[in-house]
C-alpha cells in the first residue's frame, strides 16, 4: 500500500514539474532582461559642487554689489523691511527700520536695525523640484536667492505664509547678535577708502 502511495505520488510530482520548471525558467530569464535593461544612476561627487557654483553665479547676477559682497564674505544676505508690510515692533519702537538677515537653509531673522533687538524667525521652504536628483534641499546660494527673490518681490505674502517662532527656536540668538556685530564691521571697513574687502576662495564661482 506504501509502495503504491509512494510511487503515485513520484508520479504526480513529475508531471508537475514538467509544468513548473519551464515557467520559473521563464521567469527568472524575464528578471534578468530586465535588469540589464536598468542603468543604475552612478554618484556623481562634484555634482553638488557644480550645482553651487552654477547656483552662486545665478545669485551674483540678480543681488546688488553690496549685497553680493556682504554673502561673499559674511555667509547672509542683508534685506531691508517695508514698514508697511512686515513685522510692526512693539511699544516704544514701532516704526523703527527693521531688517532681515537671509542665511541658507536656516529660518528669516527679523532684526531692529538700531538696537539689533530680534523680533522673529521666519520659516519658510523652497525645495528642489529637479528630476531625477530632486531633494529636499536647493544648493545654499539658490535657497538665499528664492529668499531674496520672495522677500523683496513681496514681503507681506511671504511673512503671512511663514511659520513665525521667536527668536532662538532654530538661530542661536548669541550667534545672530555676532553676526550683527560682524556685519556692522564690515560695513565700517567699507567705508574707508580703498577699503573692498577682498575676494575670498569660495568666490571662485
Amino acid at each position: 500500500m506504501l509502495l503504491a502511495l509512494a510511487a503515485t505520488a513520484l508520479v504526480a510530482l513529475a508531471l508537475l514539474s514538467d509544468l513548473i520548471v519551464p515557467r520559473v525558467e521563464e521567469a527568472w530569464r524575464r528578471l534578468r532582461a530586465g535588469r540589464k535593461k536598468v542603468q543604475p544612476l552612478l554618484y556623481d561627487p562634484g555634482r553638488e559642487r557644480r550645482a553651487e557654483q552654477r547656483a552662486r553665479s545665478l545669485l551674483r547676477s540678480c543681488v546688488d554689489e553690496e549685497e553680493w559682497a556682504m554673502y561673499r564674505d559674511l555667509g547672509f544676505i542683508r534685506v531691508w523691511g517695508d514698514q508697511a508690510e512686515g513685522p510692526q515692533p512693539a511699544g516704544d519702537t514701532r516704526g523703527a527700520p527693521y531688517a532681515y538677515l537671509i542665511y541658507p537653509h536656516r529660518p528669516l531673522v527679523a532684526y531692529l536695525a538700531q538696537t539689533h533687538r530680534l523680533l522673529g524667525e521666519y520659516c519658510v521652504a523652497f525645495p528642489d523640484e529637479t528630476r531625477p536628483y530632486g531633494s529636499a534641499r536647493l544648493p545654499d546660494s539658490d535657497d538665499v536667492l528664492a529668499k531674496w527673490m520672495a522677500l523683496t518681490g513681496d514681503e507681506r505674502r511671504l511673512i503671512s505664509t511663514a511659520n513665525m517662532h521667536l527668536p532662538g527656536r532654530q538661530l542661536d540668538p548669541d550667534q545672530v547678535t555676532r553676526d550683527l556685530w560682524r556685519l556692522s564691521q564690515w560695513e565700517r571697513r567699507r567705508l574707508r577708502p580703498g577699503a573692498e574687502p577682498a575676494p575670498t576662495s569660495a568666490d571662485a564661482g
